[in-house]
């Protein structure tokens, strides 16, 4: 009986240290699990892209977390998620924790995004000069009442503070909410507020917001004196910002820290390719490589 019970403990324990040691899911670029990281700033657009690709190839998984920039980038340094998506490139120091452990950076640029400042339709702002957001991030007179970010931590945040060269927002003036969505609900509620977010949020908002989307309004938007777009009033679509008149704008990427060949690298690719470009062109974004179109002539 004793004898029965040492070979069952043995059998247990080698069976045990066997699963431990099983290897993990093999990759290839159109198959397996992958964890990317994504700006939520641009959300919408991603999500696109991952249901279109795991369309395509059954046997890819792609698993989204959506963080405010600054929590996707703790949990990217961390090396717990090796892909992320973000709206600037890595710094000298944040390359270096990667170099230093021989993994190679892949960067793919995929999109230029325009940051729309949107209001409900009965405020009466129609046009916002980026003198006057600058002027109240500063904590100056402006002429605008408030403006209302997604997250302290987002992406949009960062951007206006290096717009406005500050190291912190005002106590008054400016407010930060939690998502994308809380920003649109809140100028919803508050017409004389003007709202800050991605574009593809007013283009292709979620179900449950384009009711709401329905009842509010894209500003235009003139630049300094003296820089491009500084001539009259832009909005963020397509066109102006391929011109450069629109002066809010951000390109996006796929940085793929992976230190080899998966299914990350397969994802980027599709995205800065045909198909995934014309996801971004229908998205309200401009494309990196504009879709090219074939055109029957028929006598």
């Amino acid at each position: 009986m004793k004898r029965l019970v040492s070979v069952l403990y043995v059998f247990g324990f080698i069976l045990l240290i066997s699963c431990q040691s099983k290897p993990s899911e093999k990759q290839s670029y159109t198959s397996g699990k992958e964890q990317i990281l994504v700006d939520e700033s641009f959300a919408p657009i991603i999500e696109d892209q991952a249901f279109l690709f795991e369309s395509t190839y059954p046997n890819a998984k792609i698993d989204l977390v959506l963080k405010s920039e600054n929590e996707l980038l703790n949990l990217f340094l961390a090396d717990s998620i090796q892909v992320a998506i973000l709206s600037r490139l890595l710094k000298d120091d944040e390359k270096k924790h990667f170099e230093s452990k021989n993994i190679k950076i892949r960067l793919n640029r995929f999109a230029i995004d325009g940051i729309a400042l949107i209001t409900h339709n009965s405020s009466k702002y129609a046009n916002v000069d980026v003198a006057d957001i600058i002027k109240i991030l500063k904590g100056e007179q402006s002429s605008l009442q408030s403006l209302v970010f997604d997250n302290a931590n987002s992406s949009t945040v960062r951007y206006f503070k290096e717009l406005a060269a500050i190291d912190k927002l005002p106590a008054t003036g400016i407010y930060a909410l939690k998502s994308n969505a809380d920003v649109i609900n809140y100028v919803n509620d508050n017409p004389g507020s003007i709202g800050v977010v991605g574009v593809n949020w007013m283009v292709q908002p979620p179900v449950e917001l384009e009711p709401i989307v329905a009842d509010l309004k894209i500003l235009g938007v003139k630049n300094i004196a003296g820089q491009p777009g500084s001539d009259a009033y832009y909005k963020p679509n397509q066109n102006d910002i391929a011109l450069e008149k629109y002066p809010l704008t951000r390109s996006l990427y796929v940085i793929n820290c992976e230190g080899g060949a998966g299914l990350g690298t397969g994802f980027a690719s599709f995205i800065t390719g045909d198909r995934g470009q014309r996801i971004v062109l229908k998205s309200g974004l401009l494309p990196d490589s504009i879709p090219s179109r074939e055109i029957n002539i028929v006598n």
